[in-house]
């Protein structure tokens, strides 16, 4: 009698439903902490989220209101390229983070922080919240839906798609917020990205 094969330990084991929840309701709990934080020492970071957090500075419009609209023309390329399924826990997890986002200042109201604290916490806080995400095939939409084509179809590294894109958005900034601030938020980018370049890679992670 032949002796059974052990279990490959690199074999992708699927997330059950409640999984899929948990994480996709923890990542974006930890996201919007994260950007409360940054909000909180008027910073910025990469992508939608980012670039929310910017409008939101210079109109009188609330962040949640506006993540949800920068948001949207995304969810098309998010639909050709990544599938219904991709795109409604997108979805979900964006108007997670919208609800989040009033939840924090009504449970804490305005903390004072550092800067340079509430820009790196900030960051960390977003970085492992999209990681959560990416691994229960959701995303924050915007940019983490170009970066994680990029990596799907061109097999470029999601997370140095994301810097560059994040990049951008922060030396936008430049016009509404202190250089200091800019200077804080770059490298706050730049930590997010290298998250999401060393612990998000293809065939590393084999959970989906």
């Amino acid at each position: 009698m032949s002796t059974p094969r052990p279990a490959d330990p690199t074999a992708a084991v699927k997330h059950s439903l409640f999984e899929d929840a948990l994480g996709i309701l923890t990542g974006t709990f930890v996201i919007s902490l994260g950007l409360y934080l940054l909000e909180s020492v008027s910073a910025v970071t990469g992508g939608t989220a980012g670039l929310s957090l910017l409008v939101s500075y210079v109109l009188p419009a609330p962040f949640a209101v506006l993540f949800v609209l920068v948001n949207l023309p995304f969810f098309l390329l998010a639909i050709r390229m990544k599938g219904w399924d991709f795109t409604l826990r997108t979805g979900l997890s964006i108007a997670l983070v919208s609800g989040f986002s009033t939840l924090h200042p009504a449970m804490l109201g305005h903390v004072e922080v550092a800067p340079a604290y509430g820009v790196v916490a900030g960051n960390v806080l977003a970085g492992v919240g999209l990681l959560i995400l990416f691994r229960h095939r959701a995303s924050l939409g915007g940019f983490n839906i170009v970066a994680l084509v990029a990596q799907d179809r061109l097999g470029w590294r999601a997370g140095y798609v994301q810097m560059a894109l994040d990049t951008a958005v922060v030396l936008a900034a430049v016009a509404v917020v202190p250089p200091a601030t800019v200077l804080l938020s770059v490298l706050g980018a730049v930590l997010l990205s290298v998250i999401l370049a060393v612990n998000h890679r293809p065939g590393r992670y084999t959970g989906y």
